[in-house]
């Protein structure tokens, strides 16, 4: 594993630090692997883990009813950072979410105590949280106007594309049940949109895959 220095120096507002400040983030950071399923909370009076920083793997952001039923938020791949997990530092985030490691995964954590001190004295990293903030929120707002108006089939359609796209194969080893918490529905809806999408001939159903088999047809929907 590369050293801890050259992880640090990814961070967006590490070049806004002064040396002192960088000594400091360098003392109270650490990498961490998270195996695939494993579930970090945030929020709602959680324990707080401080900023992280993608550094390999993928990690889903959702909501969780009282009821069991899942929202997906959004989703953390390598590259970037979040500051839900902090919300310690930041009043203003008083809704709980929590954190499922979708792949194995390494993270940078800066702990929430160094964290919260350079957002208090640093204004680089006060806005970085702040626009960072503001650009979560922009996307949990995109993700619920899709929940609110628009159609299963088309939020399946667009999962499956983008999936297509970001693995290069026109199979999808996926299962209804993960599908489902991808364009939040739920199960037995996503069956039955397959089951009419491979009626159409859109997609071939095989035991934990889905092979698309017209992507403009899906295009078009």
């Amino acid at each position: 594993m590369e050293n801890i220095q050259t992880y640090l120096s990814r961070l967006p507002y590490w070049g806004d630090l002064n040396e002192a400040e960088r000594k400091a983030v360098a003392q109270h950071a650490v990498v961490r692997h998270y195996a695939k399923g494993s579930i970090l909370h945030s929020g709602g009076g959680n324990a707080c883990l401080g900023m992280i920083y993608v550094l390999h793997g993928r990690l889903r952001t959702y909501l969780l009813s009282e009821e069991g039923r899942e929202i997906t938020l959004f989703r953390l791949e390598a590259g970037d950072p979040c500051v839900l997990s902090a919300a310690c530092v930041v009043s203003q985030l008083t809704f709980d979410t929590q954190m499922e490691v979708e792949t194995d995964c390494d993270l940078l954590i800066v702990g929430a105590a160094v964290f919260k001190k350079l957002t208090e004295e640093n204004i680089y990293v006060r806005c970085f949280l702040y626009e960072l903030a503001t650009a979560r929120f922009s996307t949990v707002m995109w993700t619920m106007q899709q929940i609110l108006f628009e159609k299963v089939d088309r939020r399946l359609a667009a999962y499956l594309l983008a999936e297509s796209e970001k693995t290069g194969s026109l199979e999808l080893h996926v299962t209804h049940e993960e599908i489902a918490r991808q364009i939040n529905s739920a199960r037995e809806v996503v069956a039955r949109m397959l089951k009419r999408f491979s009626a159409d001939g859109l997609v071939e159903l095989r035991r934990g895959a889905v092979r698309l088999t017209n992507v403009p047809a899906l295009r078009e929907i």
